[in-house]
């Protein structure tokens, strides 16, 4: 059995990180599976997917780690391509990944303990992002 549904959250960009575990267990719940993958998709160029331990402090060290990797102020020929100043963001982006699967087990996804499943929006302005959730299984 496959099912799929798709939900929005409003970001501000520069690698805002939003915690979207509950959504997505929600999402695990509606389609009835019991056992097998739930597949985490960010649609857009300029977004991620990721786990981590959401907490303000972890929070803002990764911000300063994407800063150091891949500074907001690179020049990029994306950037000076379009206008829009935002090179870093694909790349961090790219970088990162736009997916993650994680299993499903009696019905709930396997995370650890300290363990959340994240949107980083690394956009250079707020934007509302849309995350399409995928459930495969029996």
């Amino acid at each position: 059995m496959v099912f799929g549904e798709t939900f929005s959250i409003q970001t501000q960009g520069f690698s805002d990180i939003k915690d979207v575990t509950d959504t997505v267990q929600h999402t695990v719940v509606k389609s009835k599976i019991k056992n097998g993958l739930a597949h985490i998709f960010v649609v857009g160029s300029t977004a991620s997917i990721s786990t981590i331990e959401h907490e303000p402090a972890l929070a803002e060290d990764m911000k300063d780690q994407l800063e150091k990797l891949i500074p907001t102020t690179l020049r990029s020929r994306h950037s000076q391509t379009w206008g829009d100043d935002n090179g870093f963001s694909h790349i961090r982006a790219t970088l990162m990944g736009p997916g993650l699967t994680v299993p499903v087990v009696d019905g709930s996804i396997v995370l650890g303990t300290w363990q959340q499943i994240v949107v980083i929006d690394h956009d250079n302005r707020p934007r509302l992002r849309k995350i399409f959730v995928q459930v495969l299984g029996e």
